[in-house]
Protein backbone atom coordinates (compact mmCIF):
# COMPACT_ATOMS: atom_id res chain seq x y z
CA UNK A 1 0.00 0.00 0.00
CA UNK A 2 2.77 2.36 0.98
CA UNK A 3 4.81 1.29 -2.03
CA UNK A 4 1.97 2.04 -4.31
CA UNK A 5 1.42 5.40 -2.63
CA UNK A 6 5.08 6.30 -2.93
CA UNK A 7 5.34 5.01 -6.48
CA UNK A 8 7.82 2.34 -5.47
CA UNK A 9 5.69 -0.52 -6.79
CA UNK A 10 6.27 0.48 -10.42
CA UNK A 11 9.93 0.97 -9.72
CA UNK A 12 10.22 -2.53 -8.28
CA UNK A 13 8.46 -3.93 -11.32
CA UNK A 14 10.87 -2.01 -13.51
CA UNK A 15 13.80 -3.30 -11.48
CA UNK A 16 12.51 -6.87 -11.81
CA UNK A 17 12.15 -6.42 -15.56
CA UNK A 18 15.67 -5.01 -15.82
CA UNK A 19 17.08 -7.84 -13.72
CA UNK A 20 15.33 -10.34 -15.98
CA UNK A 21 16.73 -8.54 -19.04
CA UNK A 22 20.15 -8.45 -17.42
CA UNK A 23 20.00 -12.20 -16.82
CA UNK A 24 19.02 -12.82 -20.42
CA UNK A 25 21.91 -10.62 -21.57
CA UNK A 26 24.30 -12.44 -19.23
CA UNK A 27 23.22 -15.83 -20.57
CA UNK A 28 23.48 -14.50 -24.14
CA UNK A 29 26.95 -13.13 -23.40
CA UNK A 30 28.02 -16.47 -21.96
CA UNK A 31 26.65 -18.25 -25.04
CA UNK A 32 28.45 -15.82 -27.34
CA UNK A 33 31.64 -16.31 -25.34
CA UNK A 34 31.28 -20.08 -25.66
CA UNK A 35 30.73 -19.75 -29.43
CA UNK A 36 33.75 -17.45 -29.73
CA UNK A 37 35.85 -19.92 -27.78
CA UNK A 38 34.68 -22.73 -30.04
CA UNK A 39 35.40 -20.59 -33.09
CA UNK A 40 38.88 -19.78 -31.80
CA UNK A 41 39.51 -23.47 -31.14
CA UNK A 42 38.23 -24.39 -34.59
CA UNK A 43 40.37 -21.71 -36.15
CA UNK A 44 43.44 -22.86 -34.27
CA UNK A 45 42.76 -26.46 -35.33
CA UNK A 46 42.36 -25.37 -38.93
CA UNK A 47 45.53 -23.32 -38.76
CA UNK A 48 47.44 -26.26 -37.31
CA UNK A 49 46.15 -28.55 -40.08
CA UNK A 50 47.01 -25.94 -42.70
CA UNK A 51 50.52 -25.66 -41.29
CA UNK A 52 50.92 -29.44 -41.38
CA UNK A 53 49.71 -29.54 -44.99
CA UNK A 54 52.06 -26.73 -45.99
CA UNK A 55 54.96 -28.56 -44.35
CA UNK A 56 53.99 -31.75 -46.22
CA UNK A 57 53.72 -29.87 -49.52
CA UNK A 58 57.14 -28.34 -48.97
CA UNK A 59 58.52 -31.79 -48.17
CA UNK A 60 57.00 -33.31 -51.32
CA UNK A 61 58.20 -30.41 -53.47
CA UNK A 62 61.71 -30.91 -52.11
CA UNK A 63 61.52 -34.62 -52.89
CA UNK A 64 60.27 -33.83 -56.41
CA UNK A 65 63.13 -31.40 -56.99
CA UNK A 66 65.59 -34.03 -55.78
CA UNK A 67 64.16 -36.66 -58.11
CA UNK A 68 64.05 -34.25 -61.05
CA UNK A 69 67.61 -33.30 -60.31
CA UNK A 70 68.58 -36.97 -60.32
CA UNK A 71 66.80 -37.54 -63.64
CA UNK A 72 68.36 -34.50 -65.23
CA UNK A 73 71.83 -35.79 -64.33
CA UNK A 74 71.23 -38.77 -66.63
CA UNK A 75 72.03 -37.02 -69.85
CA UNK A 76 74.06 -38.05 -72.83
CA UNK A 77 77.40 -36.30 -72.44
CA UNK A 78 77.77 -35.73 -76.15
CA UNK A 79 76.00 -36.68 -79.35
CA UNK A 80 77.32 -36.41 -82.87
CA UNK A 81 76.25 -37.61 -86.31
CA UNK A 82 79.26 -39.05 -88.11
CA UNK A 83 80.13 -39.77 -91.71
CA UNK A 84 83.09 -39.48 -94.04
CA UNK A 85 86.45 -38.46 -92.57
CA UNK A 86 85.01 -37.63 -89.15
CA UNK A 87 83.52 -41.12 -88.87
CA UNK A 88 86.81 -42.73 -89.90
CA UNK A 89 88.67 -40.63 -87.31
CA UNK A 90 86.38 -41.71 -84.46
CA UNK A 91 86.49 -45.36 -85.52
CA UNK A 92 90.30 -45.15 -85.53
CA UNK A 93 90.22 -43.94 -81.92
CA UNK A 94 87.87 -46.70 -80.77
CA UNK A 95 89.94 -49.32 -82.56
CA UNK A 96 93.11 -48.02 -80.92
CA UNK A 97 91.84 -48.65 -77.38
CA UNK A 98 93.71 -51.47 -75.61
CA UNK A 99 92.88 -52.95 -72.21
CA UNK A 100 93.57 -56.08 -70.22
CA UNK A 101 92.54 -59.43 -71.64
CA UNK A 102 88.88 -58.82 -70.75
CA UNK A 103 88.62 -55.08 -70.26
CA UNK A 104 86.69 -53.96 -73.36
CA UNK A 105 83.05 -54.93 -73.85
CA UNK A 106 81.24 -54.82 -77.20
CA UNK A 107 77.54 -55.70 -77.41
CA UNK A 108 74.47 -55.21 -79.53
CA UNK A 109 71.46 -53.81 -77.68
CA UNK A 110 68.26 -54.69 -79.50
CA UNK A 111 65.46 -54.29 -76.95
CA UNK A 112 66.90 -54.78 -73.45
CA UNK A 113 70.30 -53.81 -72.08
CA UNK A 114 72.47 -56.93 -71.55
CA UNK A 115 73.52 -57.61 -67.97
CA UNK A 116 77.26 -57.06 -68.60
CA UNK A 117 76.53 -53.56 -69.93
CA UNK A 118 74.21 -52.77 -67.01
CA UNK A 119 76.82 -54.05 -64.53
CA UNK A 120 79.44 -51.61 -65.86
CA UNK A 121 77.25 -48.55 -66.44
CA UNK A 122 74.78 -48.91 -63.57
CA UNK A 123 72.01 -46.31 -63.73
CA UNK A 124 73.58 -44.80 -66.88
CA UNK A 125 72.56 -47.95 -68.74
CA UNK A 126 69.17 -46.22 -69.04
CA UNK A 127 70.82 -43.99 -71.66
CA UNK A 128 71.81 -47.09 -73.61
CA UNK A 129 68.25 -48.33 -73.44
CA UNK A 130 67.06 -45.01 -74.90
CA UNK A 131 69.52 -45.35 -77.79
CA UNK A 132 68.51 -48.94 -78.66
CA UNK A 133 68.81 -50.54 -81.11
CA UNK A 134 72.50 -49.75 -81.03
CA UNK A 135 76.02 -51.06 -80.60
CA UNK A 136 77.71 -50.43 -77.24
CA UNK A 137 81.43 -50.07 -76.59
CA UNK A 138 82.41 -49.71 -72.92
CA UNK A 139 85.53 -50.59 -70.95
CA UNK A 140 85.44 -52.10 -67.47
CA UNK A 141 86.22 -48.71 -65.87
CA UNK A 142 83.62 -46.88 -68.00
CA UNK A 143 86.31 -44.49 -69.20
CA UNK A 144 85.08 -45.20 -72.71
CA UNK A 145 81.31 -45.62 -72.93
CA UNK A 146 79.61 -44.96 -76.25
CA UNK A 147 76.69 -46.17 -78.32
CA UNK A 148 76.75 -46.32 -82.13
CA UNK A 149 74.01 -47.02 -84.63
CA UNK A 150 75.83 -48.25 -87.73
CA UNK A 151 73.88 -48.47 -91.01
CA UNK A 152 74.48 -52.22 -91.20
CA UNK A 153 73.53 -53.10 -87.64
CA UNK A 154 75.48 -56.16 -86.48
CA UNK A 155 74.35 -58.81 -84.03
CA UNK A 156 77.10 -59.02 -81.41
CA UNK A 157 76.64 -61.00 -78.23
CA UNK A 158 78.27 -59.30 -75.22
CA UNK A 159 81.99 -59.91 -75.83
CA UNK A 160 84.85 -59.07 -73.46
CA UNK A 161 88.23 -58.66 -75.10
CA UNK A 162 91.35 -56.51 -74.97
CA UNK A 163 89.83 -54.24 -77.66
CA UNK A 164 86.43 -53.33 -79.08
CA UNK A 165 85.09 -55.72 -81.70
CA UNK A 166 84.31 -53.40 -84.61
CA UNK A 167 84.11 -53.97 -88.36
CA UNK A 168 84.45 -51.04 -90.76
CA UNK A 169 81.93 -52.65 -93.12
CA UNK A 170 79.19 -51.94 -90.55
CA UNK A 171 79.79 -48.19 -90.85
CA UNK A 172 81.17 -47.26 -94.26
CA UNK A 173 80.26 -48.33 -97.80
CA UNK A 174 82.39 -51.14 -99.22
CA UNK A 175 82.17 -53.62 -102.08
CA UNK A 176 79.33 -53.66 -104.56
CA UNK A 177 75.75 -53.03 -103.45
CA UNK A 178 72.48 -51.39 -104.46
CA UNK A 179 70.78 -48.58 -102.55
CA UNK A 180 67.11 -48.05 -103.41
CA UNK A 181 65.08 -45.03 -102.35
CA UNK A 182 61.30 -45.50 -102.35
CA UNK A 183 58.68 -42.86 -101.72
CA UNK A 184 54.98 -42.92 -102.58
CA UNK A 185 55.68 -40.89 -105.73
CA UNK A 186 59.40 -41.32 -106.37
CA UNK A 187 61.89 -44.12 -106.88
CA UNK A 188 65.65 -44.10 -107.37
CA UNK A 189 68.18 -46.89 -107.31
CA UNK A 190 71.93 -46.64 -107.46
CA UNK A 191 74.48 -49.39 -107.82
CA UNK A 192 77.71 -48.57 -106.00
CA UNK A 193 81.27 -49.70 -105.70
CA UNK A 194 82.08 -48.53 -102.17
CA UNK A 195 81.07 -44.83 -102.27
CA UNK A 196 81.13 -44.49 -106.07
CA UNK A 197 77.89 -44.86 -108.00
CA UNK A 198 78.33 -46.95 -111.15
CA UNK A 199 74.72 -47.32 -112.29
CA UNK A 200 71.43 -45.52 -111.77
CA UNK A 201 67.71 -45.84 -112.41
CA UNK A 202 65.04 -43.41 -111.29
CA UNK A 203 61.54 -42.20 -112.00
CA UNK A 204 58.63 -40.27 -110.56
CA UNK A 205 54.97 -41.31 -110.68
CA UNK A 206 51.86 -39.18 -110.99
CA UNK A 207 50.32 -39.63 -107.54
CA UNK A 208 47.58 -37.29 -106.40
CA UNK A 209 48.41 -35.04 -103.50
CA UNK A 210 46.00 -33.57 -100.95
CA UNK A 211 42.30 -33.89 -101.66
CA UNK A 212 40.68 -30.71 -103.00
CA UNK A 213 37.20 -29.42 -102.17
CA UNK A 214 35.63 -29.99 -105.55
CA UNK A 215 35.71 -32.76 -108.13
CA UNK A 216 36.18 -36.20 -106.65
CA UNK A 217 34.55 -37.34 -103.45
CA UNK A 218 36.97 -38.10 -100.63
CA UNK A 219 36.45 -41.88 -100.93
CA UNK A 220 36.90 -41.90 -104.70
CA UNK A 221 39.95 -39.66 -104.41
CA UNK A 222 41.56 -42.03 -101.90
CA UNK A 223 40.84 -45.08 -104.09
CA UNK A 224 42.48 -43.41 -107.09
CA UNK A 225 45.50 -42.34 -105.00
CA UNK A 226 45.89 -45.84 -103.51
CA UNK A 227 45.79 -47.38 -107.00
CA UNK A 228 48.44 -44.93 -108.20
CA UNK A 229 50.69 -45.73 -105.24
CA UNK A 230 50.21 -49.48 -105.78
CA UNK A 231 51.23 -49.10 -109.42
CA UNK A 232 54.26 -47.04 -108.40
CA UNK A 233 55.34 -49.61 -105.78
CA UNK A 234 54.92 -52.47 -108.30
CA UNK A 235 57.12 -50.65 -110.80
CA UNK A 236 59.72 -50.05 -108.08
CA UNK A 237 59.76 -53.76 -107.22
CA UNK A 238 60.30 -54.70 -110.85
CA UNK A 239 63.26 -52.34 -111.09
CA UNK A 240 64.79 -53.62 -107.85
CA UNK A 241 64.52 -57.24 -108.97
CA UNK A 242 66.92 -56.56 -111.84
CA UNK A 243 69.64 -55.98 -109.19
CA UNK A 244 68.81 -58.90 -106.89
CA UNK A 245 72.35 -60.35 -107.15
CA UNK A 246 73.77 -57.39 -105.17
CA UNK A 247 73.29 -56.66 -101.45
CA UNK A 248 70.28 -54.36 -101.31
CA UNK A 249 69.75 -51.50 -98.86
CA UNK A 250 66.20 -50.15 -98.97
CA UNK A 251 65.42 -46.65 -97.65
CA UNK A 252 62.70 -44.01 -97.85
CA UNK A 253 59.20 -43.55 -96.40
CA UNK A 254 58.73 -46.20 -93.75
CA UNK A 255 55.30 -47.45 -94.87
CA UNK A 256 56.33 -47.66 -98.53
CA UNK A 257 59.66 -49.28 -97.64
CA UNK A 258 57.82 -51.93 -95.63
CA UNK A 259 55.46 -52.59 -98.55
CA UNK A 260 58.35 -53.12 -100.97
CA UNK A 261 60.34 -55.18 -98.45
CA UNK A 262 57.46 -57.67 -98.27
CA UNK A 263 58.34 -58.87 -101.80
CA UNK A 264 62.09 -58.23 -102.13
CA UNK A 265 65.00 -59.27 -99.94
CA UNK A 266 66.66 -56.27 -98.33
CA UNK A 267 69.86 -56.58 -96.30
CA UNK A 268 69.03 -53.37 -94.42
CA UNK A 269 66.17 -50.88 -94.30
CA UNK A 270 65.95 -47.36 -92.94
CA UNK A 271 63.55 -44.43 -92.88
CA UNK A 272 65.22 -41.35 -94.38
CA UNK A 273 64.18 -37.89 -95.53
CA UNK A 274 65.19 -37.22 -99.12
CA UNK A 275 63.84 -34.47 -101.33
CA UNK A 276 64.23 -33.19 -104.86
CA UNK A 277 64.23 -35.05 -108.15
CA UNK A 278 65.06 -38.79 -108.10
CA UNK A 279 68.81 -38.40 -108.61
CA UNK A 280 69.34 -35.61 -106.05
CA UNK A 281 67.01 -37.39 -103.61
CA UNK A 282 69.13 -40.53 -103.97
CA UNK A 283 72.24 -38.50 -103.08
CA UNK A 284 70.48 -37.24 -99.93
CA UNK A 285 69.42 -40.78 -99.08
CA UNK A 286 72.97 -42.08 -99.58
CA UNK A 287 74.41 -39.51 -97.15
CA UNK A 288 71.68 -40.12 -94.60
CA UNK A 289 71.96 -43.91 -94.75
CA UNK A 290 75.76 -43.94 -94.37
CA UNK A 291 75.63 -41.78 -91.23
CA UNK A 292 76.28 -43.10 -87.74
CA UNK A 293 74.80 -41.57 -84.59
CA UNK A 294 77.36 -41.50 -81.76
CA UNK A 295 76.34 -40.99 -78.13
CA UNK A 296 78.78 -40.69 -75.26
CA UNK A 297 76.93 -42.07 -72.24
Amino acid sequence: MIDELLGRASLKERIDDLEDENERLRRRLEAESDRRAEAVTARQTAEERQNRLEDRIAQLEGELERLEGADSSLEVRRRERLRGDRLSELLDRLESVRTGSEGALTATVAETVPDPVADVLGERSALVDEAAPCLVCVDDAALVSVTLDPPLAPSVDPTWSDRFELEREWFVPSGRYALALVRADLFALGVYEADERVDYRGFESDVKGAHSKGGFSQARFERIRDDQIDSHVARARETIETYEDDPLYLVGQRGVVDAVADDVTADATAAVDATGDPESALEDAFRSFWTTDLRVV
